[in-house]
């Protein structure tokens, strides 16, 4: 199957010009539209309004990603979560969450798995064992401290 001809979870179809245009921004997320329509072969208007597009179908987004040390969240850890019951009442409650960075229900030796970004080790401490544990249906958590980040990208989707 083309790349082109693909549909993420039967959403909307996004064609190569559209990727390309969100590798562009992927790159540099301020690059004027002119510079993004010279590199895809459209007209600074027309870019624009792909761009409009993708965000009103939600197919992108563009915000600032800053790095947590530099505003003060020095620990981050994944957490491997296994629940009791029905996980969605546990997995909304963890999207809630404003250090659970983002969660994700898996298949496999663990029910859910959620990022979460703290300022030190005590608010870690405080979050799992005070307000995650505490969750109904939380029947066990496991925790991967972060010692060092070696990679993080916002790439996919274009490569």
């Amino acid at each position: 199957m083309a790349r082109d001809d693909k549909k993420a979870n039967g959403g909307p179809l996004i064609d190569a010009v559209s990727l390309a245009i969100v590798e562009q921004l992927q790159e540099d997320g301020r690059r004027p539209y002119a510079a993004i329509g010279k590199a895809v072969g459209l007209s600074e208007a027309a870019v624009r309004q792909r761009v409009q597009k993708l965000l009103d179908q939600g197919a992108m987004q563009i915000v600032a990603v800053t790095d947590p040390l530099t505003v003060g969240l020095l620990r981050q850890a994944m957490l491997g979560i296994n629940v009791e019951g029905d996980l969605e009442p546990v997995a909304d409650a963890l999207a809630e969450m404003e250090e659970v960075a983002y969660a994700v229900i898996t298949a496999g030796s663990f029910d859910l798995i959620v990022e979460v970004v703290c300022e030190d080790d005590a608010h870690l401490h405080e979050v799992i064992n005070k307000r995650i544990r505490t969750l109904p249906g939380v029947r066990s958590t496991e925790s991967f401290v972060y010692l060092k980040l070696r990679k993080q990208t916002y790439t996919w989707g274009t490569r």
